[in-house]
């Protein structure tokens, strides 16, 4: 049975826009089209629907930032050629583009140790390497050591690439890659508690 955008982001419970995100992303397999219309297989959605929030409770700190993303644009920049996030950039392209510049804490970003970037309320790639930042003219910041830990490749299983060798980065990108994770902010950076209320 094939979906709908539309009817995929209902199932889901989003906007049809943060659905059409996933796809323009190239994270979802088994596409088709009907016209202009793109069809999505229904074992994909529920394959989203099901997917488990992510285990921030096992992180060692009280709070992280989360890096909101909107799928990958070209960038002039002298420094990247894109800017947000595709499954189908290199990682080293990947890195460049999520790394900065931002309106944030700096100081809060680097106490977290990780910073999981999401797309559409998932978890899409994962950077570490955060101890040391620049700031523009502009007040936005970047963090030029950051490590891309890894990312996902397809949503849906969710199949993920590690990128880092260390032994934490790739315990972090395991724990966090593929999962659900909420986040509210007006804007790229949000900052999450890592431990509920009681």
């Amino acid at each position: 049975m094939l979906l709908t955008t539309g009817q995929a982001a209902d199932e889901l419970g989003c906007a049809i826009t943060t659905f059409r995100r996933l796809v323009q992303a190239e994270l979802l397999p088994g596409l088709s089209r009907r016209g202009v219309r793109v069809m999505i297989p229904l074992p994909v959605v529920q394959s989203l629907s099901t997917r488990e929030h992510a285990a921030l409770d096992r992180l060692s700190v009280n709070e992280i930032a989360v890096l909101r993303v909107d799928t990958a644009q070209p960038a002039d920049e002298p420094d990247r050629n894109w800017l947000g996030f595709s499954a189908s950039l290199t990682p080293e392209d990947l890195l460049k583009a999520l790394r900065g510049w931002w309106r944030c804490d700096p100081a809060s970003i680097a106490a977290g140790g990780v910073l999981p970037v999401t797309l559409s309320g998932y978890v899409v790639a994962v950077l570490t390497g955060l101890e040391r930042w620049e700031r523009n003219s502009e007040g936005r910041h970047a963090f030029p050591d950051a490590r891309l830990a890894g990312y996902v490749t397809d949503l849906t299983t969710p199949t993920t690439t590690i990128t880092s060798r260390m032994d934490d980065d790739q315990r972090l990108a395991e724990l966090l890659l593929g999962t659900r994770l909420a986040s509210h902010s007006g804007g790229a950076i949000a900052y999450v508690p890592t431990r509920t209320a009681t």
